[in-house]
């Protein structure tokens, strides 16, 4: 018989199991509600960060999105990851979320003063956060077979560097600690590659995308696309109503909605070939598409705000149609690396000439700066020709295949 001491054991194990090892996360799972609320989390400090790029269109206050926004993602890729490769459905693995999530909140807290007064808070409570990632990937690392420990400790080690430069950075003036934290994302994701890259086998990195993973991915993408929405119903309820302003961001939406059939037409929600380099380019291209979408959410109040101009304001239309260019190439560079991509060279090769062609095209609509109600229809069509492309491809497909029955 088995004793009372011998249940609460039992309990504890199944309750707090230790980190998967390497290579054995489910191949067939489904994402869960635990990490649906962490991904929520997430996109508030987005929105945080879209808010006041929306306040500050301009050259510095694009360059604190996006060394902010860089570190938001990459703590969300590691928070994922980790997840994705060791993590259990269990009290341990809701407690590992909960620990990240205490630390995100006063981080988004910080993010409309990161620039300024609240810059400090920012690089310090950002520190404990990619401590706190350090410190997990350590814990997973303690079950590594031997060809793992080599990397796993570098990963760990470059983490925590990570962390003590952006506590380090408090004590900096405030323009060179913006500029430090987006050098540091950049050598963060060159060191991301670099570690997973060359030292991980082949195998586990091209097999670490999992159905589950890449409908995180797509759900994050989602998730961030309604700040476009937010956007164009922040300008609404600014502006007296009428149908001027009602018709720019009903069409800003639209331009929204292109972003959205675009990455998911053509590359959301499928998996890349099985190798370590697609598999890293997977992963590391989402951060542009997330970034310019929420970007353009931040432009679109701009623009119904000015919906009454003669011409869009400099900084909105570029940063709207730059958004729209970077969606558009980013997601071609995305879908190259797919499984898809191979199978479907007839639809996907004039489908990268016409997205880039596309994106040229929103850059000199940004260039011109028509006015905005103008300039939204321009953004709609341009998004639409891609996928007429699509459609037309697969119609003369559709037609030579009852042809030659």
């Amino acid at each position: 018989m088995t004793t009372r001491q011998d249940q609460w054991a039992r309990v504890r194990r199944h309750l707090w199991r230790p980190p998967r090892p390497h290579g054995e996360q489910p191949r067939e799972r489904v994402v869960g509600p635990l990490e649906l609320f962490y991904d929520l989390v997430v996109v508030v400090l987005v929105a945080q960060a879209a808010h006041h790029l929306s306040g500050e269109l301009d050259w510095h206050g694009l360059g604190l999105f996006a060394a902010v926004f860089a570190l938001v993602w990459i703590a969300w890729l590691n928070g994922s990851l980790h997840h994705e490769l060791h993590g259990h459905e269990d009290a341990r693995g809701r407690s590992m979320f909960l620990l990240q999530i205490l630390v995100l909140v006063p981080l988004g807290a910080f993010i409309p003063g990161a620039g300024d007064e609240r810059g400090a808070a920012f690089a310090v409570d950002a520190g404990v956060l990619f401590a706190v990632l350090a410190l997990l990937w350590l814990l997973a690392s303690r079950g590594d077979t031997p060809e793992f420990r080599r990397p796993s400790m570098l990963y760990v080690t470059g983490t925590a560097a990570c962390a003590v430069v952006l506590a380090a950075s408090a004590a900096l003036p405030a323009n060179a600690r913006v500029l430090t934290w987006g050098v540091l994302a950049v050598g963060y994701l060159a060191g991301f590659v670099f570690v997973i890259g060359r030292a991980i086998p082949e195998q586990v990195v091209a097999l670490s995308v999992t159905d589950a993973l890449a409908e995180r991915f797509g759900l994050f993408i989602i998730i961030v696309l309604g700040e476009n929405v937010t956007g164009v119903v922040d300008g609404l309820a600014h502006e007296p109503t009428n149908a001027l302003t009602l018709a720019v961001g009903l069409v800003a939406v639209v331009v929204g909605f292109g972003a959205w059939w675009t990455y998911f037409d053509f590359a959301g929600h499928r998996l890349p070939r099985p190798t370590r380099a697609c598999a890293l380019r997977w992963m590391v291209v989402h951060l542009p598409i997330t970034a310019a979408v929420a970007a353009m959410g931040a432009a679109m109040v701009g623009l119904v705000e000015h919906a009454h101009d003669s011409r869009t304001p400099a900084a909105t239309a570029w940063v709207l149609c730059g958004g729209a260019a970077v969606v558009l190439c980013a997601t071609m560079v995305l879908a190259a690396s797919l499984r898809h991509w191979n199978e479907n060279l007839g639809l996907y090769r004039p489908l990268a000439r016409t997205c880039v062609a596309m994106a040229v095209l929103c850059v000199a609509v940004g260039a011109l700066r028509p006015a905005p109600l103008v300039l939204g229809l321009a953004l709609v069509l341009l998004f639409g020709i891609p996928w007429g492309v699509a459609v037309a491809n697969r119609v003369s497909h559709y037609e030579g295949g009852l042809s030659t029955e």
